[in-house]
Parts: structure tokens; sequence; C-alpha cells
């Protein structure tokens, strides 16, 4: 809810209340009133364990996070020794949900999905084009840079600068100067909109002439608002864009009438909390091995499709496309 993903949390945090909203109408859970918490972890993974054990020790029922892998995955040790549910609406990176934890999910993808759609665009799109990967150092960002950088290798095309740089800096001129030195005309770059919109703003200011391709954490108009009209063109990756469903249509509404968006990783918060009520009404019991069990016996309709979780916790059907910025506002990319 701080920091540089902060409009990211928000997008959670404004999914996950109006779900909540919802289901207190609806009846799904007769005689219960559920009630919205909302902590943040400042995208720290200490700070990650000490909301976590907070939450644990007030007994919550269900945690619609975290968003940062790099806070989720310790967070959700945490989770799993209390047996309270989680549900990731953002945290991407594949080792959240491959330790085994039963209580851990996602309604997002993985990155060793989105990888891959990545770099087989810029395989068709930009076969003869001189590529540099970035990263930020994060879990996140690292491991999808990691995963399209092998991606390419493997299909034959050398990645001529590997690089990271630090998050959290304002200036970013002397990654962009080697960019340009380089003579790099497309960088994949693993991290946040943040630092992201700022490269892309610093390399058109520096004529580097560089096209941007980068990860989901784009998929907010904060982007656009750092890397202002040098966003034009940038690519990168997200899951099916939910507002287009016609199951979301009550749900965008009732956001665009209490003046939030249900951009980006909204509604797939709004998605984890349906299919916690589903479960828990299907199990009869807010018992977390048992609501466990209901989420992985059967697929559940939500406001992002259906959400089927796999033995690991994984939403098998969302993939990812994709997308453009141009002028303000996201479109398809051909």
């Amino acid at each position: 809810m701080t920091g540089t993903t902060a409009a990211l949390g928000a997008q959670m945090r404004d999914g996950a209340a109006a779900a909540v909203d919802a289901l207190n109408t609806s009846g799904v859970l007769s005689d219960t009133k559920v009630v919205l918490r909302v902590a943040d972890d400042a995208c720290d993974p200490k700070q990650a364990v000490a909301v976590a054990n907070r939450l644990t020790m007030d007994q919550v029922k269900l945690v619609v996070g975290h968003f940062c892998s790099a806070s989720s995955i310790p967070a959700s040790d945490v989770y799993a020794e209390a047996a309270v549910i989680q549900i990731s609406p953002g945290s991407t990176n594949p080792r959240l949900t491959e330790r085994g934890l039963k209580n851990v999910f996602r309604t997002c993808g993985r990155d060793d999905q989105q990888g891959v759609v990545a770099a087989e665009y810029i395989l068709r799109h930009y076969p003869e084009t001189k590529i540099a990967v970035l990263d930020d150092k994060s879990t996140a960002g690292k491991g999808i840079a990691d995963v399209v950088a092998s991606r390419l290798e493997q299909a034959g095309v050398k990645v001529a600068m590997r690089e990271s740089y630090i998050a959290g800096e304002k200036d970013y001129t002397a990654v962009v100067s080697r960019l340009k030195r380089e003579g790099i005309k497309l960088a994949y770059i693993g991290g946040y909109y943040t630092e992201i919109g700022l490269i892309v703003r610093q390399a058109a200011e520096a004529g580097a002439g560089i096209n941007v391709m980068a990860n989901d954490a784009l998929m907010t108009g904060e982007f656009w608002s750092i890397a202002s009209d040098a966003a034009n063109g940038t690519l990168f990756t997200f899951m099916p864009d939910a507002t287009k469903n016609a199951q979301a249509a009550e749900a965008v509404a009732r956001l665009e009438r209490s003046n939030r968006s249900a951009e980006g990783y909204t509604l797939y918060a709004y998605a984890a909390v349906q299919a916690w009520a589903d479960a828990v009404k299907r199990a009869g019991t807010f018992d977390g091995p048992q609501v466990a069990a209901a989420l992985r016996a059967a697929p559940i309709e939500t406001v992002i499709g259906r959400v089927h979780f796999d033995h690991k916790g994984d939403n098998e059907g969302p993939g990812f496309f994709v997308y453009r910025w141009h002028d303000h506002v996201v479109e398809p990319a051909e």
C-alpha cells in the first residue's frame, strides 16, 4: 500500500473491497458478515513476514495477497503454519506454489508462462534486433527476466546485454547510456512500473531509440504518468483483460459507481474473494485445510472467468497476452 508498487496494491484493495461488499449482500455466506482488513508490506519481505504474523494471530480466514513475489513467498510459510488460506492476485514467481503448501493459491498466471509469451513475441517481431535483458534484482523481476533470456538463447538468439539495476533510484542515465552505447534496439525489463517508467522516459530524453518490453507490473496508469509520452509503444505482458468478461459487468459497474477502476489486478483480487467464499460454502466451514481442499476440488465461476486450481494451487485458466501502451490507454499488441 506504500512504496513504488503502491498503485498495484490499490488495485488489489479495491477489488477485494468490492468483492466483500457484494459478498455481504449476496447471502452466499448466510449469517456471516465478512470484514475487510488492509495491511501494508511495502513490497518488503521482512515487513511481509511481520504482517503475516499479525494477521495469523488475529485469526484471519483469507489473505488476498501479497502482491510482490518477494513478499508472498516468505509470508506464505507463516500462513501455512497457521493453515490460513492465501490467494495472491499478482505474485507470478513460480516458487510461490512450487513448495507443496496446501493453503497457497493464485488467481494470476506464472512467470514461466509469461516469460515464454514475451520471448516468443520478441522472436516473431524482433528476429534481427540487438536485444538487452534487464532486471531490478527482485524475486519477480529477475525471475521473469531470466525466463525471457533463457528462452531467447534456447532459440539461438544471443542476448547482447544482460544487466541488473538498483530499484528505488531516480536516475538511470548510466543504464540508458550503456544501452545506447551498445546499440541496443529492444530492451526487455523485468521489474516494476516506477523504475521502468523512469528508464523509458530517460531513454527517450537521451534519444536512445530503444523499444521496451516488460512484465505484468506495467498494467497501471501510473506507468504512463511517470514515462509520459515516451510510454507510447511500450509493450508488456498481462493476463486476459477481465473487464471484457460478461460475468464481470456488474462488478465493473459497481467499481465505477464508487469512482474506482477495474484495471489490472482489481478483478483478479475480486475473484480471489469469490473463489474462497464459494469454497467455504461448499465445505460448510471456515477451517483452512477443508477450504483448501474445496478450492482444489472443483472449478469456480468468477469475474475473471472459470478459476480452476491445480494440485499446486495455480490457476489453470489465465495465460498471458501482449499489450501495448498507446495514447494513455492499453491496447492488445498485434
